[in-house]
């Protein structure tokens, strides 16, 4: 009796998705996939449940429609769900099972799926199913763009021309991975390229937008120029952009061979222009951290199920100190305007409630219920580990720096570690082996950092750390008048939508939700309400009146105190090390 695996063997297994779009407007996407020659009676398809690079399940099987399934002669075979993102089809003999669905896309982020008049966007992992245990299968995508619809931008290699017989026009893959890896925008896109660090990068901008081509040709080419140089390789022939120019921005997603963006499409001038290029930095230093580099629970990807890691404050964390500082290396921001941004970052975590009650690991683990879904109490609970990660790796840099005499800093670090776990060993890495190798860099036992600063909440000894490269730090401490109300003007309404835990505003009994109507008799607007709070001084009594639920009570209060934290830094122009951070040397 042969073996399943050797009768599997003889078969060419394959698959062929086709996309259509015949009424935009609907929001629909239609999709017929083929898949031939695959053994047994019995065919499970799967849907991912995330899309890497963001770190919640968003179940994309919701948007799925109309799933049928038949054979090549037509007949109908029979389907049903098996789990909420899986469909297991009866097919007895049949070579190949032709199952078709629709996708509702209507929701417009850089992790989502979009289509309108406009229009077409999607990440492969919100729409197209894989064969149960057959990751590694490649294939072939059609797309039938609508007739309004001219151009397709997406970084998945063609098949010969790219036109099909049947006027589709026709890309393949390698595996699921280059599939769902490959965002894909459909319509009418403005289209631009420029040739940065010897790769051609293309560039394809949606919806209106004060950009200018030349201007955005020599600034992202810098960019780009200044990442590379980190790691002193660029793994791809060539690199696609995809952004999305709309009223609310909601930042990027990285890919292996492309990036897309979602921005404020006036955002191409001022300060608003360099947190752009901030932007480009992190999505395209991705490249490298988290698409290549990356941790051990992330390789390889598993689509249908949380990836639980403790290292996000290295992925994204290490990520985000290095947008700004290669907005420095690049010649966009001064010396004076990086020290700037730095600073608020310190500021920011460390003034931050959550800072004192989360690690930085335990918020990289819990990504998948916190980091996306945050509420009310988060601010009280959790820390981001993009920030605190950031902070980390300045520390990192620090140490690197003093031990190695100004000639090796955490650019190495992070070629060793990409040299070492995605070339060579083609795995990732572990937590024990990324200490392993700074302590090799540091020439330190860094045992205690880790339980403290990363398992641990304790506070960084910044002015410890960071005098290394010529800052002085000092730090203020102290206690400041604060009511710790957070509220909204909400149609003229004083709505409250954040208590900072220990404030007056929580013992005085205040809580999210309520609407505010007057302090102490007087009717209250926003602005109003935070002149009164603000007056008053800790240990004065005052009242509120307040609509709960459509109760109104009174609330008698007495103001108090929140801890106060600031950071201010001082840099010796003169140390050697700090200009060579700054790359002044």
């Amino acid at each position: 009796m042969i073996s399943l695996f050797l009768q599997a063997s003889l078969f060419a297994q394959s698959i062929h998705h086709k996309l259509s779009m015949p009424e935009p407007q609907s929001h629909y996407f239609h999709i017929q996939v083929e898949v031939s020659d695959f053994p047994g009676e019995e065919l499970t398809m799967v849907l991912p449940v995330w899309a890497p690079g963001s770190y919640l399940v968003r179940e994309f099987s919701k948007n799925i429609n109309l799933v049928k399934a038949k054979d090549e002669n037509g007949k109908e075979l029979p389907i049903a769900k098996s789990e909420k993102n899986k469909w297991k089809i009866q097919k007895g003999t049949a070579k190949k099972v032709i199952l078709n669905y629709e996708y509702y896309a209507f929701e417009l982020t850089v992790r989502t799926s979009f289509l309108d008049l406009t229009h077409g966007y999607l990440n492969g992992t919100n729409v197209f199913m894989y064969p149960e245990g057959q990751l590694g299968l490649g294939g072939k995508l059609t797309i039938f763009p609508h007739e309004s619809f001219a151009k397709i931008t997406t970084a998945l290699p063609k098949a010969g021309d790219g036109v099909s017989s049947d006027s589709g026009v026709e890309f393949t893959f390698e595996n699921y991975d280059q599939l769902g890896d490959c965002p894909i925008e459909i319509g009418n896109q403005e289209e631009f390229s420029f040739t940065a660090a010897g790769i051609k990068h293309n560039v394809a901008m949606y919806g209106v937008g004060n950009y200018d081509i030349p201007t955005l040709q020599r600034d992202m080419a810098k960019v780009v120029e200044a990442t590379v140089a980190v790691f002193e390789e660029n793994p791809n022939k060539e690199y696609w952009f995809i952004i999305h120019n709309t009223t609310t921005g909601s930042g990027g997603l990285e890919h292996t061979n492309s990036t897309t963006l979602n921005v404020n499409r006036w955002t191409y001038e001022g300060d608003d222009y360099l947190a752009f290029l901030s932007l480009v930095a992190h999505e395209y230093f991705h490249l490298w951290n988290v698409k290549r580099l990356r941790p051990d629970a992330l390789w390889p990807y598993v689509y249908d199920k949380e990836s639980y890691t403790d290292l996000l404050w290295v992925m994204e964390g290490f990520t985000s100190y290095y947008d700004e500082l290669l907005l420095r290396r690049s010649g966009f921001y001064s010396k004076e305007d990086y020290l700037g941004k730095v600073k608020s970052t310190l500021n920011y975590v460390e003034s931050s409630i959550g800072n004192s009650v989360q690690p930085v690991a335990h918020a990289s683990f819990d990504a998948w219920i916190k980091a996306y879904r945050p509420n009310e109490n988060s601010s009280n609970t959790t820390v981001s580990y993009y920030p605190k990660g950031h902070l980390i790796a300045f520390a990192f840099d620090a140490m690197i720096i003093k031990a190695n005499k100004g000639k090796k800093s955490l650019d190495d670090l992070m070629q060793v570690l990409y040299n070492k776990y995605y070339k060579e060993l083609k795995r990732g890495f572990t937590t024990e082996e990324l200490r392993t190798e700074l302590e090799a860099m540091t020439k330190t036992d860094l045992k205690s950092f880790f339980v403290d600063h990363i398992d641990g909440v304790k506070t960084i000894d910044y002015a410890k750390y960071l005098s290394e490269v010529g800052l002085e730090i000092t730090l203020q401490e102290g206690e400041q008048v604060l009511f710790g109300a957070t509220t909204s003007d909400e149609e003229g309404r004083v709505i409250v939508k954040r208590i900072s835990s220990g404030s007056a505003a929580e013992k005085n009994g205040l809580s999210v939700n309520d609407e505010v109507i007057a302090f102490n008799g007087f009717r209250v607007t926003k602005s109003s309400f935070s002149d009164y709070t603000e007056a008053v001084k800790p240990g004065d009594r005052f009242n509120l009146i307040i609509n709960r639920d459509n109760q109104l009570m009174v609330l008698d209060c007495e103001m108090g105190t929140l801890p106060f934290v600031r950071y201010t830094f001082e840099l010796d122009e003169n140390n050697k090390l700090g200009q060579f951070w700054l790359r002044e040397l």
